[in-house]
């Protein structure tokens, strides 16, 4: 994250600039950029070893040297180890090597294309053999929605990959296969992690320009590397007068600092770089600035209103879903009602994060909802050892009440109906309190660097010169790979303790199975028919009712039906059947089976009843009254259809 600060004071170049000059020298800049436009394709072949290229346009460079980290693996090797971080190519590599390795249970399609125009790529896994991806329960897993937020593909491919290499090896991961559909996509954002994995530069989501100090000016006041060490570090320099920052007495070392009050201090601290618009802040508008967790339609707010009273959310879009990225999510979700669990992970608190995000828990959610989000909080906190878990409003910052608005959790609630976490993976650091006082400082965190990560997340403080300020020194935190994301030698175990979280909620899908079935005659007519009653049970296995109070709500599902098929012609001579009950009467069906079109309206008949939600381990049962007329023998396929329960099919069974 940068920071801005009231430095253009400092900044002797432009007290030295007569109005005139300084006229001179900004035409001179917009007249350069003019004649050299930078709003090129992205990596395009120009000057493509060295610099990267950010499409769009705006009032600030486009282009940045390339740099390659020594902890992210760009190129696919024989085998997917979780020991480095992987490009976007190699992601892509390896989600294309698996549909190929895996074809009969993986199928690997592009969902939409981000703001660059690259392809967005979902894998869905399941055992089409065994049924159709769209009938049976789902869940969705996603990734790297912020730029920088890397750990969360990881943890996306650690789970693809535990998925489908113990399919057909583990009996558990086999069923699941055969039995739900598991829809995955690493990367929601490719533009900005390929920006972040190849450039000292970061950005919240979407490199889309925007104009984030307000000046009228997009994108004009990106950092700069000044040592071009290909990372933006920490800039402090000395300021008798305004300093506000002091060497932490805790670290003998001199490396970390603490923050007091202005003029108390020795130093003044802001990110590497320059004032490059000259309103007196340093890198306050870099590349992009949308928010894509803030894009979503359910309670979206603009960034400006116009009376001054009411909400506004940053970063959240000229409208709800103007963003490709999240239209391609929403668009998705939508069309396929059967995803019940959902996980759309981030960086770096760490939390189970869930709904709601602008009201306490208790105060709109459907308790019977509630308590199921309360029992996967403490599943979470008990794998992943997260101290947190709990809803945006209210746990998430510490009982303050603060509201974000176009939030995907709340879409994923209020407007879907689902269970759907935004979960913040690594901790910035903080790994050990070593003085047992229930808080992390700084300090700690930098004696578990020095003796669990050699030293490596911290960058010692060194002199450079600064072209406005003078006299400045770089240092401070890795902002990438120890602030926003693990060391790459920790990065394992904090992605396979998510993945088994998201395991969790694959397992407590619901799931039919047949209970059986019961016909009993009612009794017996001289005009040669006869009454039955037939009773069809069948049980949910799983642990979730096969939907949520809200789903039902919002009409995201229909109610669960059990439906009958008679084989008027199959065995037997009936001459018809009648449903002699308060509900629909029987028709002819249009569902294909076994006989040509031309018969199949004569010979079946098909009834159905509306049943209520099946509570995990419940038994659920659904009774028919049927008068034949004839013979009194009839084949009879029974159907269970779920929303997100999935379809029981065919339980064939007589009447007679």
């Amino acid at each position: 994250m940068t920071s801005s600060y009231s430095v253009f004071s400092q900044f002797p170049f432009y007290k030295s600039l007569s109005m005139k000059k300084l006229l001179f020298f900004i035409s001179f800049i917009f007249i350069s950029i003019a004649l050299f436009p930078q709003q090129e394709p992205a990596n395009s072949s120009r000057a493509k070893e060295k610099h990267y290229t950010v499409a769009g346009q705006r009032h600030g460079i486009s282009y940045f040297p390339r740099k390659e980290f020594s902890t992210v693996q760009y190129k696919a090797g024989d085998s997917l180890l979780f020991d480095s971080y992987h490009s976007p190519e190699v992601i892509i590599f390896w989600l294309k090597k698996w549909a190929e390795q895996y074809p009969e249970i993986t199928d690997l399609y592009e969902i939409g294309k981000s703001y660059e125009g690259r392809p967005i790529y979902q894998m869905t896994i399941t055992n089409r053999k065994k049924g159709r991806e769209t009938e049976k329960p789902a869940a969705f897993f996603e990734g790297n929605r912020h730029s920088g937020e890397i750990t969360s593909a990881e943890s996306v491919m650690w789970l693809i990959k535990y998925l489908l290499e113990n399919y057909g090896r583990d009996s558990l991961i086999t069923h699941i296969i055969d039995s739900k559909t598991i829809y995955v996509k690493p990367l929601n954002n490719p533009d900005g992690e390929s920006m972040y994995l190849n450039t000292a530069q970061t950005n919240r989501s979407t490199v889309r320009p925007v104009d984030n100090d307000n000046d009228g000016l997009l994108d004009e006041d990106s950092p700069e590397d000044l040592d071009s060490n290909g990372v933006i570090l920490n800039m402090r320099w000395r300021d008798a007068e305004k300093g506000n920052w002091i060497p932490d007495s805790l670290d003998p070392t001199g490396r970390i600092m603490k923050r007091v009050p202005a003029g108390k201090g020795i130093y003044r601290v802001a990110s590497e770089g320059y004032d490059n618009d000259g309103d007196g802040r340093i890198n306050e508008d870099g590349i992009g600035g949308l928010d894509l967790h803030r894009n979503y339609p359910e309670n979206w707010r603009p960034d400006k209103e116009v009376t001054g009273r009411g909400w506004v959310q940053g970063g959240s879009g000229e409208y709800p879903l103007s963003e490709p990225e999240t239209r391609a999510v929403v668009l998705f979700l939508l069309s396929h009602p059967n995803i019940y669990v959902v996980n759309s992970m981030d960086t770096s608190v760490p939390m189970h994060l869930r709904p709601p995000s602008t009201s306490a828990s208790d105060e709109r959610m459907y308790p019977e909802d509630l308590k199921w989000y309360k029992i996967f909080d403490e599943i979470g906190k008990k794998l992943t050892g997260y101290a947190k878990a709990g809803d945006v409003y209210k746990d998430y910052s510490e009982g303050a009440g603060n509201p974000l608005f176009g939030h995907g959790p709340d879409f994923g609630y209020w407007y879907y109906g689902a269970i759907w976490y935004g979960d913040e993976l690594w901790n910035n650091g903080k790994n050990k309190d070593y003085n047992k006082d229930g808080d992390v400082d700084q300090y700690e965190v930098l004696r578990w660097d020095d003796e669990e990560n050699d030293s490596l997340g911290f960058y010692k403080w060194k002199a450079v010169k600064h072209p406005y300020l003078g006299d400045v020194e770089l240092g401070g935190y890795d902002p990438k790979f120890f602030m926003q994301n693990p060391p790459a030698k920790h990065l394992e175990s904090w992605v396979k303790n998510e993945a088994l979280f998201n395991m969790e909620l694959i397992k407590h899908l619901p799931e039919l199975t047949w209970e059986g079935t019961e016909v009993k005659k009612m009794k017996a007519y001289k005009a040669d028919s006869i009454d039955y009653q037939v009773k069809v049970s069948y049980k949910n296995t799983g642990k979730l009712p096969t939907a949520l109070s809200q789903a039902q709500l919002v009409k995201i599902v229909r109610e669960d039906r059990v439906v009958l098929d008679f084989d008027t012609a199959g065995t037997g001579n009936v001459r018809f059947v009648k449903i002699i009950e308060d509900v629909k009467q029987a028709k002819p069906a249009t569902r294909r089976n076994q006989f040509s079109d031309e018969e199949q309206s004569s010979r079946i008949t098909t009834t159905s009843k509306n049943m209520p939600f099946t509570q995990g381990g419940a038994v659920s049962t659904a009774v028919f009254n049927i008068r034949l007329y004839g013979k009194t023998e009839l084949s009879v396929k029974a159907s269970v259809i779920s929303t997100r329960g999935g379809i029981l099919k065919d339980k064939e069974f007589f009447i007679r």
